[in-house]
């Protein structure tokens, strides 16, 4: 009998070290609840993918320079300033050639932003404009600036940019404020790829590297579906051999842009906020084009905007099919390679986040929108008014206190218990003595009756559970 207990004893024990191994470590990081990552069970609760508030105008495509077709469209946080970068095609000579340009504005919040009198290029005998790139063909077509990083990077080098298209590869360019800029070298540092749209890269701080994706065809050449092959580099001069990403079990659709960048309150969360492009599908009649200023063949398609989600590697998670943001009202809204959103998701506010769909492409009015969602709320555990329960993954934590970003109803409420890996709650964190979660916070520490501090518990393999009611949840974090 003493051997049979000792067996069950050992294998008991076993199990447990098993389950303290595959915990997940989560350190202090701040973890969204945008995908499955830390949920290993959701009874009458479902993750749910936020709606976007539309916001206003904060950029008319209006100059001379610009035009109709600007795109291509990138947002840079480099507090305080914010600064725009876009592609202007003023004039006829298309894709790749010297009538495009890159062209900047900023602004101090987000908001609020101007075309600033650069006077660094010509266009029309003045140099009185907002050009930062020009008589640079085929780099304007698509150039992707991003501020680097990595540690250490040279103070002259803080920017940088990708551009190009099949013809040239992606060649580098640098500059030390972002508005001054020199190709880093003639050569292309990435060759293999269509390139055909916006092609980003960043310094990845978990993966410690940079990471580049970009614009690929399914079956080849520009056949099949467009998609999205990623690459990574040590010094961004030499890449791995470009792979394909792949997207779980959904369905493949039309790709236009990744818009892919770390979420900068949680960099290991690649967000990516892609242009589903739906060639064919007409909304806009043909003889209808005329009256909202198109062309019969530029209303021939539709697109919306998606959200996606990485965790490095070559996956996304498409937790979410449906649109993220949805055309809207208005045939302006649906003629072809509209509502394409800007690369980059940035702070306006304590509690709220903006980014920024172009519309109208194609047409005189084309503009820029932002778009707003609560701080870190992509998505959210969500509870109807009967309530649920959601259950984490075992994982293990560094800090003191639990802070949450929830919303409740005046009805509503969010418990919190702590439990070990078997799921048996750890005395003085259960349920029973957990204080209610009711309001609407950014990071609200969790308490129970007679605990606060959860350090004793720091680095130990434990599950969260969540008793929710008419509530959201969309981040927790570990700290001091």
């Amino acid at each position: 009998m003493r051997g049979y207990l000792a067996i069950m004893m050992a294998l008991a024990g076993g199990a447990a070290m098993a389950q303290d191994l595959d915990a997940l470590d989560i350190g202090g990081r701040l973890e969204p609840f945008v995908d499955h990552y830390l949920i290993e069970t959701m009874q009458g609760v479902s993750l749910q993918m936020a709606q976007p508030v539309a916001r206003e105008i904060v950029l008319k495509f209006d100059r001379p320079w610009e035009g109709r077709h600007c795109g291509y469209i990138t947002i840079i946080w480099d507090d305080p300033a914010y600064r725009l970068y876009y592609r202007g095609l003023g004039a006829d000579g298309g894709d790749g050639t010297d009538a495009e340009f890159t062209c900047y504005a900023e602004s101090v919040d987000g908001i609020h932003f101007t075309k600033p009198s650069l006077g660094l290029f010509e266009f029309g005998g003045s140099k009185d404009n907002n050009i930062v790139l020009a008589k640079a063909a085929p780099f304007s077509h698509n150039f992707a600036p991003f501020l680097d990083t990595r540690p250490g990077v040279p103070a002259d080098e803080r920017y940088k940019a990708l551009a190009g298209i099949e013809k040239s590869g992606l060649c580098l360019f640098v500059s030390p404020d972002g508005f001054h800029w020199r190709k880093f070298r003639e050569e292309p540092v990435i060759t293999k790829g269509a390139f055909d749209s916006q092609n980003v890269a960043f310094w990845s701080e978990p993966e410690n590297g940079y990471v580049c994706y970009f614009r690929t065809w399914v079956e080849g050449g520009y056949s099949g579906y467009r998609t999205i092959s990623r690459t990574t580099s040590p010094d961004l001069l030499n890449w791995t051999p470009p792979e394909p990403m792949t997207f779980g079990d959904a369905p493949m659709e039309h790709l236009y842009v990744n818009q892919t960048s770390p979420y900068f309150r949680a960099p290991h969360v690649y967000i990516s906020l892609a242009a589903r492009f739906m060639p064919g599908r007409r909304v806009v009649p043909a003889e209808k084009a005329a009256s909202i200023g198109a062309t019969p063949d530029s209303t021939a398609d539709c697109s919306d905007t998606v959200l996606m989600t990485s965790r490095g590697g070559l996956r996304y998670d498409r937790t979410f099919m449906e649109s993220f943001v949805r055309p809207g009202i208005g045939l302006n809204h649906w003629v072809t390679r509209t509502n394409y959103a800007a690369n980059g998701v940035v702070p306006t506010g304590p509690a709220e986040m903006s980014f920024y769909i172009e519309r109208d492409y194609g047409l005189p009015t084309a503009c820029l929108q932002r778009m707003t969602i609560r701080t870190d709320g992509f998505a959210s555990i969500h509870a109807p008014f009967a309530g649920g329960e959601c259950r984490t993954k075992p994982l293990r934590f560094a800090g003191k206190r639990l802070f949450v970003n929830y919303g409740t109803s005046s009805a509503g409420g969010i418990v919190v218990e702590i439990q070990n890996p078997d799921g048996t709650p750890i005395p003085g964190y259960a349920r029973t003595d957990a204080i209610e979660l009711v309001g609407d916070e950014i990071a609200r520490p969790v308490a129970w009756k007679e605990k606060a501090d959860v350090a004793e518990l720091a680095g130990k393999s434990v599950r969260l559970a969540f008793v929710m009611k008419d509530a959201d949840l969309y981040a927790l974090r570990f700290g001091e």
